[in-house]
């Protein structure tokens, strides 16, 4: 004959008010959405709940269910650990640079000074050049030289004709400084 037995498990409730901090008394709130109440209910309980502590037994029953031996941190230092947290950094925001070669803009070639060509004289002149939000040079100056001033003030020349897409940081155009190489070679 098979006899039933009820196993009684006593549970233990325990909870703890808090005070809140004082404040400013302010306009009262709507009342939130029962959904929200929900929510930070369960996190609260979720957080201020401390978990169960087992017993250190040499030799535990086979079936017995492990748990933490170790004392858990009380809600407090939980919840002050979480306000010390830093704020994530900010991301940078993503830079464009300016440019000459779309070929909407239709900048021309740049024009080789005639005695330079009789001469030839070759090289490559790097400009750099202040592009304004509106997409017009600003300023201009050579940055590295071909080695021969006609072909730099050609480049020169050049660049402050041309038009340009303006650089932009976080997709708002701002002006910004640009280098524009110029090859000079004879064909």
């Amino acid at each position: 004959m098979t006899r039933v037995a009820e196993l009684v498990v006593p549970v233990a409730v325990i909870s703890q008010f808090i005070e809140p901090p004082a404040t400013k008394i302010s306009p009262p709130l709507p009342p939130p959405a029962p959904s929200q109440i929900k929510k930070s209910v369960t996190r609260a309980s979720a957080v201020a709940a401390p978990l169960p502590m087992a017993i250190n037994d040499p030799a535990p029953a086979p079936n017995a269910p492990t748990g933490i031996t170790a004392p858990q941190p009380s809600p407090a230092a939980i919840a002050s650990s979480v306000e010390k947290a830093p704020a994530a950094p900010a991301a940078p925001l993503a830079v464009q640079l300016p440019a000459s070669d779309a070929d909407y803009l239709q900048n021309p070639r740049p024009a080789y000074p005639a005695i330079s060509r009789r001469l030839n004289e070759q090289g490559r002149t790097t400009v750099r050049v202040l592009i304004g939000a509106d997409g017009h040079p600003q300023r201009a100056e050579i940055s590295k030289s071909s080695g021969f001033s006609r072909l730099d003030d050609a480049a020169l020349a050049t660049v402050m004709r041309w038009r340009y897409l303006p650089g932009k940081r976080g997709g708002v155009a701002e002006a910004m400084w640009f280098n524009v190489p110029i090859n000079w070679v004879l064909e």
